[in-house]
């Protein structure tokens, strides 16, 4: 699978309305992809809405730890963490309603929890938190070699945790396809112009 750019994470609004309108923004920015992550709270009027956004624009959508969640609204995928249930029970699930459907799965600091989770049938890993992170202040910390090492698992590595548009071309050179953002963008004055600004990050390979 093919997956570079700019990965947003749902932030925790007050409402709908503005959970909305931030995703509008970020879409016309030019997200790669958008996780809908609302710990505890999340709704399927909601994650119906926010698929349908996503649609419109050809950007995959991601339903956070909850598979039934996912399938219910039309989402592309799923993306579990260590205790949001087994991953190869999830990907059962997830072939089996008309198939083509995402898995991804956090990995933390772990490259042998990636290598299980690629084995389980995940699609993508993510490693982090590869910063300080505002959203989760007492997360692990996944050094950046893990991208590099992580190469050979053979499917697209997302970085996540205090990714910031001044730290991240560092990401990209360790490895990472993907940077997943929440605070950064969600945040930003105009969080369409801080997309875009992330977007240029990939316009070249800084692999290579």
């Amino acid at each position: 699978m093919k997956l570079r750019g700019l990965y947003a994470i749902t932030p925790e609004p007050a409402d709908t309305e503005t959970l909305v309108r931030s995703v509008a923004q970020a879409l016309e920015g030019g997200i790669a992809m958008l996780q809908y992550r609302r710990k505890g709270k999340q709704h399927i009027d909601e994650a119906r809405t926010l698929a349908r956004m996503c649609r419109d624009r050809a950007v995959p959508f991601i339903v956070n730890d909850d598979v039934a969640l996912a399938l219910n609204c039309g989402a592309d995928g799923v993306h579990l963490g260590r205790d949001d249930g087994e991953l190869a029970a999830a990907r059962v699930k997830l072939d089996g309603k008309l198939g083509g459907k995402l898995l991804g799965a956090s990995c933390y600091d772990s490259l042998s929890a990636a290598r299980a989770a690629v084995a389980a049938g995940a699609d993508y890993v993510a490693f982090g938190s590869v910063f300080p992170s505002p959203t989760k202040p007492a997360a692990v910390r996944a050094p950046r070699r893990l991208f590099g090492e992580a190469r050979l698992l053979g499917v697209p590595l997302v970085a996540i945790g205090g990714v910031t548009l001044q730290n991240a071309a560092q990401l990209l050179a360790a490895g990472a396809d993907c940077l997943a953002v929440i605070s950064d963008l969600f945040e930003a004055p105009d969080i369409a112009e801080k997309a875009r600004a992330y977007g240029k990050l990939f316009d070249h390979d800084l692999t290579q």
